[in-house]
């Protein structure tokens, strides 16, 4: 390993050592086998990526291996049009053709390639694609070819990325033109091959990618504009601007739009799901109970862990919610720190954004002041203020060499990270002093592996403090906090059929849906509370519904349910999962919940193996989730 370490120091790109040695890149062998979509993986810039690959065919003395993907008899979504909700985002330089007639067409070429080179690398960078791009502007998708369940957030962040980056440009490039991003949502047909030869391509076709073009145009330079759509999907996760009722050409009627006036890094992903009230909890009394128990306990000073264990949609931040609520009108001292799925190679990233909205940073404070909001929300004496003041302040990138020495000078990186650590650790110690705490860790599953090794840390220093702990993640993801102790495991099951009824009038807000309706809404939802919640509101909103002598009553009792926006996104991302299985779950939902091998197969065009392969994958997951569960239950003491 410190071969590499020492090859990427002389390229100069030394902060990428720690993601090659957690990826098990520590040998030149390994580094010939190394393609662009591998360092795209682990976090690197397209750039930096160019310069690596380059300096790779150097070391080698040739082209890099290319290992071949495995064969494959399934055809995959970018060989076959399919319909799907997709996110688009228009961007384009405002004025560029203007500044064609100032520059040399050499000049106005490299601010073109500059502009495309950041556009791939911010949109790769949010997991979206380039679709094409147009002279001085592009066509970008979310959610194609793969699928995402949060792909309205993406473009937004993807957006509001290439703006800053574009600013930075203008910096060293006074001529650089300024930006203008428009995104909408919606269904359309994607992946249909058009043209031939060199202009063949598979694009998108629908409504949506026009409506965006539009938006797009509606945008005042250097912001983003969505559509009604993407402000809904997306939720309180941004702050916005509302542009009212616009007209668009060859849209008809008016359309809403919303100029996005950037990130609300003080909610998490249920806080801005759940902008517009949450429906009342259903069910998980003995959860909660369970909860009130450990709480009672960590208040008087036996500090303690739970792990809240469940699939998307089960209502784990929900019933965190709940229980923090009826910790009654005092509440404690409460530290939330939100993973996601962006920042998962980013080091600190929960404890950075917990930091910011605690300090209660503005976007317009200065550097100094930022230092003083910093200094006055840290626990403990004047002399380990002055120590924990400048190892956080470097991490939240505010400059302190005015206050405090430079930590370079004292420190190394190394030391560095682990005293950033030991700060965190003592505050929280520092905190549960001061007053019982509640620390909340949302999507566990999506975090760095710093925050991961400080969240073990912390966790074993809990015992002995006024202090839960709750760490909540999906079971695909293994803690490696296992076997510690004052552990207690929850793990959230479906809904029973009662529980399913009572949600449904609870989402309903006071309109009685008719036996049928309901009856479908429980077959539909298998108990998910978040399915349930969706498919709820959306057929009360739908219009399907009139009232009749008191009642409400289906306009048309043939009409198929419409999966709802809010899930489209979030199913399309579980069946792209899938793989080569994709086409066999597509076929075996036309017919049904129940089916014989052979119906399934003839419905998919399948033969015998790959169908029994396709259906082990599913099965697959299913035990994953078992084996998880038993060996967290195997550690928990009680």
């Amino acid at each position: 390993m410190q071969r590499i370490a020492d090859w990427l120091d002389k390229l100069g790109m030394s902060e990428y050592t720690q993601r090659f040695a957690e990826n098990s890149i520590d040998d030149v062998s390994v580094l010939r086998l190394l393609t662009d979509q591998d360092l795209k993986d682990i976090g690197v810039p397209l750039g930096h990526r160019r310069k690596i690959l380059g300096a790779i065919v150097d070391l080698a003395g040739g082209a890099p291996a290319t290992p071949q993907p495995p064969a494959t008899t399934a055809p995959s979504p970018q060989n076959a049009a399919e319909r799907r909700q997709l996110t688009v985002m228009f961007c384009d330089l405002v004025g560029s053709t203007a500044l064609s007639t100032q520059l040399d067409p050499e000049d106005l070429g490299r601010i073109i390639g500059a502009f495309r080179d950041a556009c791939a690398d911010a949109v790769a960078r949010f997991g979206g694609a380039v679709a094409k791009y147009m002279g001085d502007g592009a066509l970008v998708y979310f959610g194609y070819p793969e699928g995402y369940e949060d792909a309205a957030a993406r473009a937004i962040l993807a957006g509001l990325a290439l703006i800053e980056v574009v600013g930075i440009l203008r910096r060293s490039t006074p001529d650089f033109p300024q930006l203008r991003v428009g995104i909408a949502t919606g269904t359309v047909v994607v992946g249909e091959p058009v043209g031939e030869g060199a202009s063949h391509e598979r694009v998108a076709v629908g409504e949506t990618i026009n409506l965006a073009a539009r938006i797009q145009a509606l945008a005042e330079p250097d912001t983003v504009v969505v559509s009604e759509a993407t402000w809904d999907l997306a939720g309180a996760a941004f702050d916005y601007e509302d542009l009212g009722p616009q007209t668009l050409k060859g849209i008809p009627g008016t359309t809403c739009a919303w100029a996005v006036v950037g990130e609300n890094s003080a909610v998490g992903r249920f806080a801005a799901r759940t902008s517009k009230g949450a429906t009342p909890l259903v069910g998980r009394t003995e959860e909660i109970s369970m909860m009130r128990q450990r709480w009672e306990r960590a208040y008087e000073g036996d500090g303690q862990v739970i792990f809240l264990s469940a699939p998307a949609g089960m209502g784990k931040s929900r019933m965190t919610k709940a229980f923090r609520d009826s910790l009654g009108k005092v509440p404690p001292t409460c530290l939330q720190l939100f993973c996601t799925p962006y920042h998962t190679n980013s080091a600190f990233y929960p404890f950075i954004r917990q930091l910011e909205f605690a300090a209660g940073f503005s976007r317009n404070d200065p550097p100094d002041r930022k230092l003083d909001k910093l200094e006055a929300v840290l626990e403990g004496p004047p002399e380990l203020v002055a120590e924990a003041a400048p190892l956080l302040a470097a991490l939240l990138l505010i400059p302190y060499a005015q206050r405090y020495a430079q930590l370079e000078t004292i420190m190394s990186e190394l030391v560095r990270k682990q005293r950033t650590m030991h700060v965190l650790e003592e505050q929280l110690a520092l905190l549960s002093e001061r007053s019982p705490v509640l620390m909340i860790f949302e999507d566990a599953h999506w975090a760095d592996p710093t925050s991961v090794e400080l969240m073990g840390r912390m966790l074993r220093r809990v015992v002995g403090l006024r202090a839960v702990v709750i760490a909540n993640f999906r079971p695909e993801f293994t803690p490696p906090w296992l076997g510690l102790g004052n552990v207690t495991l929850l793990t959230l099951n479906q809904l029973g059929r009662r529980q399913v009824i009572e949600l449904i009038a609870k989402a309903a807000r006071g309109v009685a849906l008719p036996g049928s309706v309901i009856d479908q809404i429980v077959a539909k939802s298998q108990g998910v509370p978040l399915f349930v919640e969706e498919i709820t509101r959306s057929v009360v909103g739908s219009g399907t519904l009139e009232e009749r002598d008191g009642r409400y009553h289906l306009r048309d009792a043939g009409a198929p349910f419409v999966i709802p926006a809010t899930l489209k996104d979030s199913l399309v991302a579980r069946l792209d999962r899938l793989g080569p299985a994709k086409d066999v779950a597509l076929a075996a939902s036309i017919i049904g919940q129940e089916f014989s091998f052979e119906l399934v197969g003839a419905a998919a065009s399948v033969e015998p193996p790959l169908l029994m392969a396709a259906l082990a994958l599913q099965l697959l997951f299913c035990f994953e989730v078992r084996s998880l569960s038993e060996r967290l239950v195997s550690s928990t003491p009680e």
